[in-house]
């Protein structure tokens, strides 16, 4: 393999999928002119299945749109959407405390708040990205605002409903992950040392609970000591999840000069989780593994995601980069190929979202709730970025 034509044809086709494919498919069908924000129940060929609006997904578009304009074209359509979507979170998505709904109707009336605080985390990753993109200070005090709410709503007892009985003492991996990358993200533009306090207690918490080397995994949910809890549930490996962690502690690794403790850790996870995670059978990251080889109890354990698959291009990326171990290219490829050949839908444009183990769509939509213009765009927006890292990095050996 000749590493540099390698990269540098990666680096081409992230840029054009993403702007002649992806971005140019959510600016047509995804965008809401009228209203402001996005929709994301969106079929196939893109029309409307549901009008109903992911209050996640306001914050993660908005971010998609500002972070594709500042790393890989200056297209003020994208700048103009985040905007638009900003106001629409402003004006709609909070309720009187602060706490973020869930869902809302298409010109912003609430339908549903749930027990997380994952609309405000990427509520602020998206003011950030949009400050940073146009100098608008007021949009980078309100993420750090944003940031502080929800640790103050994570930090108060009852304030968030319990998902179980005050007998039941869990922890679970999903907040403490995605604060390292709010962290991360906020950090780029106000200079607040509580942001690197809670990437620092996030990185922590998951070496002392969440990793397990008696099963060579990171669990997705441990007691509140970091002790095993043998049930179905709590035996679940997420492996998608664990490499999309994965890179976020690289990505604060290479901050700090690719700090050897943050980076062995987070090669050790990578490498567990795609032992744990590669369909070897298939191909392509599978959704849920359990930690005893046991059945796995999700109707969807031997599905195959396009998230997973998006985090593991980025992290197999992020490891070369900071290694120069080919195995880690030797899994972009795998990973790439797989992914390349099942996801894209070459007639309608974007990708599907949920496959079969192997490889059959299905079901065709583009997006609902949970699937939209996120994983997919950062994965080409992140890749290409690191791809010419890694080419700056052969230039100068």
């Amino acid at each position: 393999m000749n590493v540099k034509e390698y990269i540098q044809s990666w680096a081409d086709s992230y840029k054009k999928d993403l702007t002649e494919n992806i971005m140019p498919f959510w600016m047509e069908h995804g965008w809401d002119r009228e209203n402001g924000g996005v929709y994301t129940c969106v079929n196939r060929d893109g029309s409307l299945m549901d009008s109903t609006k992911s209050v996640w997904f306001q914050g993660r578009f908005a971010f998609i749109c500002a972070f594709a304009y500042n790393n890989v074209e200056k297209n003020q359509m994208w700048l103009d959407a985040a905007k638009s979507t900003l106001e629409f979170i402003e004006k709609h998505c909070f309720d009187e405390k602060g706490h973020m709904y869930f869902s809302v109707t298409a010109d912003g009336q609430p339908l549903r708040k749930r027990r997380y605080v994952f609309s405000e985390t990427f509520a602020s990753i998206a003011m950030s990205e949009y400050a940073l993109a146009t100098g608008d200070q007021h949009w980078a005090q309100r993420a750090l605002q944003i940031f502080e709410d929800t640790q103050r709503f994570l930090n108060t007892p009852g304030f968030l409903p319990e998902k179980f009985e005050p007998n039941v003492q869990l922890q679970s991996h999903s907040i403490i992950m995605i604060l390292i990358n709010v962290g991360s993200c906020i950090r780029k533009v106000v200079n607040d040392p509580k942001l690197t306090a809670q990437i620092d207690e996030s990185i922590a918490k998951l070496k002392k609970y969440f990793i397990h080397p008696e099963f060579k995994c990171l669990l997705e949910t441990v007691g509140m000591n970091g002790e095993f809890v043998n049930t179905n549930m709590t035996r679940t490996i997420n492996p998608g999840h664990c490499i999309e962690t994965v890179w976020f502690i690289m990505e604060e690794a290479k901050l700090r000069g690719w700090d050897k403790d943050m980076l062995d850790m987070a090669l050790t996870i990578f490498d567990w989780s795609w032992d744990w995670g590669w369909d070897k059978e298939y191909g392509g990251i599978i959704n849920f593994r359990d930690c005893l080889n046991l059945p796995v109890q999700d109707y969807s354990q031997d599905m195959k995601f396009w998230w997973p698959q998006c985090e593991t291009i980025i992290a197999s990326l992020y490891a070369y980069l900071a290694t120069g171990d080919e195995k880690y290219l030797y899994r972009h490829e795998r990973i790439s190929e797989w992914t390349y050949a099942h996801f894209p839908d070459p007639e309608y444009g974007e990708w599907y979202g949920y496959l079969h183990r192997d490889g059959t769509v299905a079901q065709p939509a583009k997006g609902n709730l949970f699937k939209g213009p996120f994983h997919i765009p950062r994965m080409m927006i992140k890749s290409y970025m690191l791809c010419q890292e890694i080419l700056k990095k052969l230039e100068e050996k």
